[in-house]
């Protein structure tokens, strides 16, 4: 009962103060299930995150109930799939009608501009973590080969990120395996 009460409670909480939606929300669920539960390693976490951002749909959701599933079952991914929701679901019932009385406060629009360098800060140093983890299980050729081609194939030629994930667990699998 208690897993389910952890699987709960790292969803819930990393969905409630993850503000800018799913992207912001990896690094404090990360924190979660990695260093706090000890439930995954940096690697594991990274490839579920490089997993669910070649699916569709928001990538919270996605996470949570992956982390459900392999913690607790089908009760589990319902239960992280429903903790994700849940702060949105509270929020957006609670607040709705203030945020549209205060939308266009210049308050709110400077809390915008400052929390936004935070969320960037907390993604920067996911990524080194993911990029250092990388090079000390595969060494620095192979996460130089990956970062390159990864970059080359999203930004310059616009593949989709699943063909890039795949691309790089066939390459993985063929080089590394």
């Amino acid at each position: 009962m208690m897993k389910y009460w952890d699987i709960f409670y790292s969803n819930f909480i990393a969905n409630l103060l993850g503000y800018g939606g799913g992207p912001a929300t990896i690094p404090l669920l990360e924190h979660e299930v990695v260093d706090r539960l000890g439930w995954f390693s940096t690697r594991e976490f990274s490839e579920m995150v490089a997993l669910g951002n070649g699916l569709p749909g928001p990538i919270a959701t996605k996470l949570a109930a992956h982390i459900g599933y392999v913690q607790g079952g089908i009760p589990g991914s319902i239960i992280g799939l429903f903790a994700s929701v849940a702060p949105s679901l509270v929020m957006l019932l609670a607040l709705l009608g203030i945020l549209m009385r205060y939308k266009d406060s210049p308050k709110v629009k400077m809390l915008t501009r400052v929390v936004r360098p935070t969320i960037a800060v907390l993604l920067g140093i996911m990524t080194y973590d993911f990029i250092s983890d990388s090079y000390t299980g595969v060494g620095w050729i192979h996460t130089v080969i990956l970062l390159v081609a990864g970059y080359i194939l999203l930004e310059k030629k616009g593949v989709s990120p699943a063909y890039v994930v795949l691309g790089a667990l066939i390459y993985g699998a063929v080089l590394l395996g």
